[in-house]
């Protein structure tokens, strides 16, 4: 199960899972740094508060489903898995090589509590959905599917294939959250796609929709706490966040969306990170 534990303690994790993605990324030598970083807030409010998962039983039946739809963030999902205890720390710095079990998007048979295998952007949604219709099916109806997305991904038309089966079938144990960091490969999204008015299209699709600080725990946890109350549609929680989160040089810079930093830029973003001062709470005020 999850551990609750107070907010303090959630920053100081969302910070040290920050910092293994740098070490991560810089050893690899590639892989996508914005996106990480600026989900590491999500990852660490949905594997220490709000799922229902093991770490030392990842099939356990009653368990709710994470997915990773835009996958190639998967290095915050291994350093929040490694955190949570699902396997060493000391393996984080296999990602990407040959024959790892962390490649650079993820691979559901390779590890134990990774529920699908995602790269194509798009297709989460629909996963989701069909899952969500399975657990109905089988009446394990206090089983919640969470999908995770980028905003750049809802370029796809698989997503929004996705969004009117959800609207259509009411599915209330879907909770998908949108990781709108307003930025792409190519450029700002609202440059390369425009999304806006986001909340406006997937109200008509029939969702039910939250918008909430992406890198504030608290509000994770709580929009968490409320779409799992709404039973009669599923909810999708437009969470804004800052890509590079953390890491001054990186935010809100799409050129770091799918580059990994060098020795010299890991050395100042790690100090960056471990000096934040009154930025975290608790112990470091």
């Amino acid at each position: 199960m999850a551990q609750k534990l107070p907010i303090e303690q959630l920053e100081t994790i969302a910070n040290d899972i920050r910092e293994d993605i740098i070490r991560m990324l810089e050893h690899a030598g590639s892989g996508h740094s914005a996106g990480p970083l600026g989900l590491a807030d999500i990852f660490t409010a949905l594997y220490f508060d709000v799922m229902k998962h093991d770490s030392k039983n990842p099939d356990w039946d009653e368990r709710d489903i994470l997915l990773l739809s835009n996958g190639h963030c998967v290095p915050v999902r291994y350093a929040t898995m490694a955190h949570a205890g699902y396997f060493e720390k000391k393996e984080l710095l296999t990602l990407r090589r040959f024959g790892s079990r962390l490649q650079g998007h993820p691979e559901r048979t390779r590890l134990p509590g990774m529920e699908t295998t995602s790269g194509p952007l798009g297709c989460g949604l629909s996963q989701a959905c069909g899952m969500a219709l399975a657990l109905r099916m089988n009446k394990q109806l206090n089983r919640y599917v969470y999908v995770i997305m980028g905003d750049g991904e809802l370029d796809e038309g698989n997503i929004w294939e996705a969004a009117m089966l959800g609207g259509k079938e009411k599915l209330g144990n879907v909770i998908g959250i949108i990781d709108r960091n307003n930025i792409q490969i190519d450029g700002p999204t609202e440059q390369v796609m425009p999304l806006d008015d986001l909340k406006a299209k997937w109200e008509a699709f029939g969702w039910h929709v939250l918008e909430i600080n992406g890198n504030d725990i608290d509000a994770v946890i709580d929009a968490c706490a409320m779409a799992r109350a709404i039973q009669d549609k599923p909810v999708m929680i437009i969470a804004h966040t800052i890509p590079g989160k953390g890491v001054d040089f990186m935010e809100n810079d799409f050129h770091w969306h799918g580059a990994p930093p060098n020795r010299e830029q890991a050395k100042l973003a790690l100090h960056e990170l471990r000096t934040l001062g009154g930025k975290i709470r608790g112990e470091h005020e």
